[in-house]
């Protein structure tokens, strides 16, 4: 395999960008590249600075690539479209004027990727793991989820060369089995590929290693990242919301959890899975203290296991 590790500033608790709590971000790429990263995606918008070249010079001072752009917004409303389009039209702006990657022999799309994922809902964040509970989208509001789906990759590919790739995420409304096979049958490969989440596939009752394998013709882009099992069963009986499973550490660096990563590693060479493979994993900023030892742990985790970051 020849893969390209990144790092997310959600490792440093960046998820909303109004919390008053977040570190600098000159910190986290600072401490991404410290880690021993290659790339980085952008994290939510709004957070690292896309006009001018600042971000740009920043990211070359430390030998920083970026891997993804990401819009986490309300997907569903159709009132939002023209905010998304804006957003997409500034991301993919910014992704377009860097230096090009190199692309793997055999990777499906190049990065960067526009990563979309319907932000967290509070009727559906209390229910995130619960499949059986949650409430769903009526057939209208799905279709509106489609087309504004569909506008933002039909978008991005047009006017930037932009691959869009759907994010199914816990406590939005594209986050179970069946929502995701409702989206792959909807959003046609053509129009947009897909970034599975190891963590959010076991978070919300799936087994990432046979939802990998079974949807690799489709995968563009992967998240990687582990649940501490005693705090995942304890906010699965207490069915708390999303962000406070997170806030109490239901997300631990790769190695420390349950999910078994020599049996991905295995199937990412059975499939070939060329690319982009981002480590992630959701905190709280108020602990970014944390954080360079946690993305540090993860990465050598993987090194230690034979992922070999060499794209």
């Amino acid at each position: 395999m020849r893969l390209r590790i990144a790092s997310a500033p959600c490792c440093w608790g960046v998820d909303d960008v109004n919390n008053p709590h977040l570190p600098p971000w000159e910190r986290v790429l600072d401490e991404a590249a410290e880690a021993g990263y290659q790339g980085l995606e952008l994290g939510p918008y709004g957070y690292l600075p896309l006009e001018g070249e600042r971000l740009a010079r920043a990211l070359e001072a430390r030998d920083l690539t970026v891997v993804a752009g990401t819009l986490f917004d309300d997907l569903v409303d159709p009132t939002n479209l023209d905010s998304l389009i804006r957003q997409t039209h500034e991301i993919c702006g910014f992704l377009s004027r860097l230096p090009e990657l190199p692309r793997a022999p055999g990777q499906r799309h190049p990065a960067p990727y526009l990563v979309l994922i319907d932000h967290v809902h509070a009727e559906r964040s209390r229910h995130a793991g619960h499949p059986e509970t949650a409430p769903r989208l009526a057939d209208d509001r799905w279709a509106t989820l489609m087309a504004n789906i569909r506008a933002i990759a039909e978008l991005a590919s047009r006017e930037y060369g932009i691959r869009a790739v759907v994010h199914p995420h816990a406590g939005g409304y594209i986050e179970f089995a069946d929502e995701i096979r409702r989206l792959l049958a909807d959003i046609p490969d053509h129009t947009a590929g897909l970034c599975l989440d190891t963590g959010h596939l076991h978070y919300s009752g799936m087994d990432p290693v046979t939802w990998l394998r079974d949807h690799a013709a489709r995968l563009d882009y992967l998240h990687f990242k582990d649940i501490a099992p005693r705090v995942f069963a304890e906010v699965m009986a207490d069915r708390v919301d999303f962000f406070a499973a997170c806030a109490r550490g239901v997300m631990c660096p790769i190695g420390q959890g349950c999910i078994d990563y020599d049996a991905i590693r295995r199937l990412l060479q059975e499939i070939d899975y060329q690319g982009d493979i981002t480590i992630e994993q959701e905190r709280d900023p108020r602990h970014a203290d944390g954080s360079l030892a946690a993305v540090t742990a993860s990465l050598d985790y993987l090194k230690d296991r034979g992922f070999r970051a060499s794209l």
